[in-house]
């Protein structure tokens, strides 16, 4: 596995559509925080750090509004053969305003919404909506 980011937001997409309650993945610490940004932002139910023997697995409760997923769209917008990087006066804004974007900066990983509040450009790691 070589981007381990785009397999975490592969298990949440493939998790919706197959109508699921939870997706478990190997845990890192990038991981966990982009997770903690989507359940921050409701997007995600819970957030479990669990270790099974030596290894650490992060599971996801995936939300649901009804029987409709929360999340309707989660793409890699950032890879390892194309990076995007953006100024601050270039930070997307997905769907209008309605969407996230995931934004790795200097001061770490945060909305697009903080990166902009905070002056910041970076790497745009996924849009989320």
């Amino acid at each position: 596995m070589t981007d381990s980011i785009a397999d975490m937001l592969t298990r949440i997409r493939n998790g919706y559509a197959a109508r699921q309650k939870r997706v478990v993945m190997p845990h890192s610490k990038i991981k966990e925080t982009i997770a903690r940004l989507l359940l921050g932002e409701n997007f995600l139910e819970k957030l479990e750090v669990k270790t099974i023997g030596p290894w650490r697995q992060l599971e996801l409760t995936l939300k649901y509004v009804g029987k409709q997923p929360v999340v309707h769209s989660i793409k890699r917008v950032s890879r390892s053969g194309r990076r995007v990087y953006v100024s601050t006066k270039d930070l997307p804004s997905p769907l209008s305003g309605y969407g996230k974007a995931i934004i790795s900066t200097s001061k770490g990983i945060m909305l697009h919404t903080q990166a902009r509040r905070e002056g910041l450009g970076g790497e745009v790691i996924c849009e989320v909506w």
